[in-house]
């Protein structure tokens, strides 16, 4: 770790910031982790689109699907990919607490910048806010690593802003994923923007949050490489235009991207994200490769569908 646990905060404050990409893991046929895919998709985002750290081995990483010992090797994989030329943050959650703290550990011990530990699905709803109180103070007392919560309907209950603004006076607490209506995380910025980074993973909503709730963290999705090429960075242009203050240069450029994200949308099949997102990379130049079961592959019919919407998106390749 670049800082020690009472700077974890002041070092996220300054360091944690930019375009953040959840990533996408790819498998080999057989289904083994595509290591060198892994490597060369990390280094291309790195040099050729300019993104500034990377979120492991999380649902879009098919986190699930992996044993303890290939999600540690995720993180390894990582850190050694970026080589410091991009940040890390790895995804150590699970229903167990125990794994939790020994993905945790894993992570610190690897070199990983931060962690981000998922909200838990919760068997019973006494106490709530004392239980998620208890629980992140848990996993805190035993890592030095900075933690970053998340909250997402997929815990079966949101995470209010008074309760995040609590779980922010943690010591290494750094940041929140925060995956609610706009009205919430506006107010949790208000009131623990002092202490932590607020994001969401919303692209299409990136913009308006640096504008006008001062972000300067897009934590994070796979749109940083999915609606971007080489020679075609215009999320990167759009956010670096908003942070120097060119709010209606970036409107435009940010605008300029709907035909992408349209046909993006519109060719997804609802129980099919990670398959759609990893032929989309392929379609790219990007290494995509398969899924693992229980998730589904697109049909041929659903690929030629993508491919057509692809093609008429206006990405330049």
């Amino acid at each position: 770790m670049r800082y020690s646990r009472k700077d974890a905060k002041a070092y996220a404050k300054t360091h944690m910031k930019g375009i953040w990409a959840a990533a996408l893991m790819p498998f080999t046929p057989s289904l083994a982790l595509d290591e060198e895919a892994f490597r060369n998709n990390i280094d291309h985002w790195i040099e050729d689109l300019g993104i500034d750290g990377f979120f492991i081995a999380g649902k879009q990483g098919e986190f699930f699907s992996m044993t303890l010992d290939e999600r540690k090797r995720c993180f390894d994989l990582a850190v050694e990919a970026c080589a410091g030329r991009a940040q890390t943050i790895m995804s150590c959650s699970d229903q167990n607490m125990d794994v939790v703290i020994d993905l945790a550990r894993h992570a610190q011990k690897a070199g990983a910048d931060y962690i981000v530990v998922h909200a838990p699905i919760l068997h019973f709803f006494k106490q709530q806010d004392e239980t998620l109180l208890n629980y992140y103070r848990a996993i805190a007392d035993k890592v030095d690593i900075g933690i970053a919560l998340w909250s997402h309907p997929d815990s079966g209950y949101l995470m209010s802003p008074q309760l995040c603004n609590r779980l922010a006076d943690i010591e290494t607490v750094v940041a929140i994923k925060y995956s609610v209506p706009r009205p919430m995380y506006a107010e949790l910025s208000r009131l623990a923007g002092d202490r932590i980074q607020v994001s969401t993973a919303s692209e299409e909503e990136w913009l308006d949050n640096v504008l006008e709730l001062g972000w300067r963290l897009y934590l994070c999705s796979s749109p940083p490489y999915l609606i971007q090429t080489k020679t075609d960075r215009r999320m990167r242009e759009y956010t670096d235009l908003a942070f120097a203050g060119e709010a209606d240069k970036a409107r435009a450029v940010r605008d300029s991207l709907d035909p992408v994200r349209k046909a993006l949308r519109d060719t997804r099949p609802a129980e099919k994200p990670h398959s759609h997102q990893k032929y989309w990379q392929e379609l790219l130049g990007q290494a995509g490769g398969a899924v693992r079961p229980p998730l589904l592959e697109l049909t041929e019919e659903e690929k030629a569908t993508t491919r057509a919407a692809f093609e008429a998106c206006g990405l330049k390749l």
